[in-house]
Parts: structure tokens; sequence; C-alpha cells
């Protein structure tokens, strides 16, 4: 009998260890794999004109600079990307050094406006030593608020529009218009007092989300960061080209994925679509980008989803590579 019970045990044992490596295998699949970006080289934008117009430079996540040269913004101005143990084991802060030297290397010296589209910390983190070295002003929510005066922005310099209010910087006019963020359920909720870093990455709280809508002259944009959406808060707006966030997009059902376009694109009548927030944040910007990790995302089923769209309503789909200028407008 006890040999009998021996053995049971052994069995269950062994059975419990395989369970563990494959889990440990398909958890370091997850983590590690990922598609390669360079599969998608030939959906980089096309470089600006010579004179350059508007020209826009993706700087990861949803981090884009646009400029015309009399003036240039920012939207949320991430660069630091913690790292995932930071992230998980301590307080997180932004790094002066690599947001000095994204800065330098983006070519920005000087910004009318950092405009944050929610308070996680890979959009907001960053958002007021960035104004602090560039002279910007702080644009987003009442937690964006908290965020910047945390980083001791001064309080002229910090903006919390109404819902379809519109700033003016130069020729740009920029509108806060409700949006959504994708749903995750990380860190929602309000920033209620100033958040002064080194804080845990959980207490940038979201803060509510905005889509961006970006005149200049006669052409217009929008900047939606995260894949989510408010049903009708487009509604009789217009925006020649989305920059539309997709970070785990590719885990959702087929019926979310279609709303999400059907609210986002559709409404506006974009002819272009720009994805953004498509690439592995905990990886630092001075390597080449890489797509969020198939653990937590399927950039492949995204992109198939986006061709196929594209291909049937006539909108040309883009993904932009870091640091390098293009002309959102251009024809393809």
């Amino acid at each position: 009998m006890a040999s009998r019970l021996r053995r049971i045990l052994l069995t269950v044992l062994a059975l419990c260890a395989a369970a563990l490596l494959i889990l440990g295998g398909w958890l370091y699949w997850g983590i590690s794999h990922h598609p390669e970006i360079s599969d998608y080289a030939k959906l980089a934008p096309p470089p600006p004109p010579s004179p350059p117009r508007l020209r826009a430079t993706f700087l990861g996540v949803s981090t884009i600079l646009f400029e015309d040269g009399e003036t240039a913004i920012l939207t949320d101005g991430f660069f630091t990307r913690p790292n995932p143990k930071e992230l998980l084991l301590g307080k997180i802060a932004p790094n002066p050094e690599v947001v000095s030297q994204s800065l330098a290397r983006a070519g920005i010296t000087k910004l009318a406006a950092v405009i944050v589209c929610h308070s996680h910390y890979d959009h907001a983190m960053d958002a007021p030593l960035v104004a602090l070295k560039t002279g910007a002003v702080v644009v987003g929510s009442s937690s964006t608020a908290n965020i910047a005066r945390g980083g001791d922005v001064p309080e002229d310099r910090i903006r919390t529009p109404s819902v379809g209010e519109t700033l003016t910087f130069g020729k740009f006019k920029v509108t806060l218009l409700p949006s959504r963020h994708a749903p995750t359920g990380f860190a929602t909720g309000e920033i209620a007092a100033p958040l002064r870093p080194p804080a845990r990455a959980s207490e940038y709280r979201e803060g509510g989300s905005h889509a961006v809508l970006v005149e200049h002259g006669a052409r217009t944009l929008l900047i939606n960061a995260s894949a989510g959406f408010a049903p009708g808060a487009l509604a009789g707006r217009h925006a020649e080209t989305v920059f539309l966030g997709v970070g785990q997009l590719g885990k959702q059902e087929r019926t979310y994925v279609e709303n999400y376009w059907r609210e986002v694109v559709r409404a506006v009548g974009a002819k272009r679509v720009v994805a953004i927030h498509w690439d592995n944040f905990a990886l630092p910007l001075d390597r080449p980008l890489q797509p969020i990790p198939q653990l937590f995302d399927d950039f492949t089923a995204t992109m198939r989803f986006l061709a196929d769209r594209g291909r049937a309503e006539g909108v040309d789909i883009r993904v932009p590579l870091a640091w390098q200028a293009f002309d959102p407008f251009s024809p393809r």
C-alpha cells in the first residue's frame, strides 16, 4: 500500500513538474516572441516634401512631434521607458539624461505645447520635464495637471481645457475630445493631488482619456492614443489622417475591433491611418522598436485587420518608424 501511494505521489509530482515546465516555456515564448517590425517596412509613411510643410515624427508609444517650421507641438512626450524590473519592484521617475538626449535627437529645442492624451505613466510621466526643458505648456486632464504640478511646472503653464474647447498654438488648433482607454483595467481613476516622482506606475492613474483633434489651416488629423473609444463622441468631426492607438487591440474580440474602427476611423472620414502605440515601451528608445510581446498583444492580427479594412474602404494604412519625419497628408 505504501509503495503504491509513493508511486502515485511521484506520478503527480512528475505531472506537476511537466505542467510547470510547459507553463514556463509558454510564458517565456510569450514574453520574448514578437513580430518583426521589418516585415512592415513597406508601410512606413512617405518622407516630408521639400520645402517641408507640416511634418510629423513618431517617437514611440503615442509621442508624436508636429512642426511646421514656425511652431512645434508634442503629444505625451514619454521618453524614459522604465524596464520591467523597475515597474514591478520599485518606483519610477523621469530620467533627465534620457529625456535630454531624446529631445536633442528629435531636434526639439522649443515646444509650444505638450498635449497629454491620458495620465498613465507611459503617456504623462515625462511631460512636466519636457515642458520645463522646452518652454511648453502642459495640456490635459485635471489628473495630468496634478502630474505637472508634481513636476514643478508653473501654474500658468498648465492648461485643462473643457471638452470641445479649442486651444491655438501658432497655426495649430488643438481640441480635446472624449475617448476611452483600451479595456485593460490598468490604473483607472483620477489623480486627485500633485503627484511627485518617484512614484509607482499604478499611481499614474488614467484620469480620463482624450482624442486630440489637430487642425492646421485646411488640414485635419486626429490622435487617438489608446485603443478605446467613446461611442458617438466623434460624430460630426472630420480628420484626413488618424494616428490610431493599436496597443492590445489584437487581444480584443472581433466585435470590439470592428466597433473601434467604426467609431474612430470611419466616423471622421479618414483616408489614412498611422498605427501608433504598437511598440514595447519597456525597451529603451536608443534600440530599434519592437512590437509589444505576443503574451500581451497580437500585432499580426491587428495589422491583418487594418490591411483588410484599408483595402475594403480605401484607407491608406501606415506604420511609422521612430525618429523619421514624414508628411501625414502626402498622396500615397
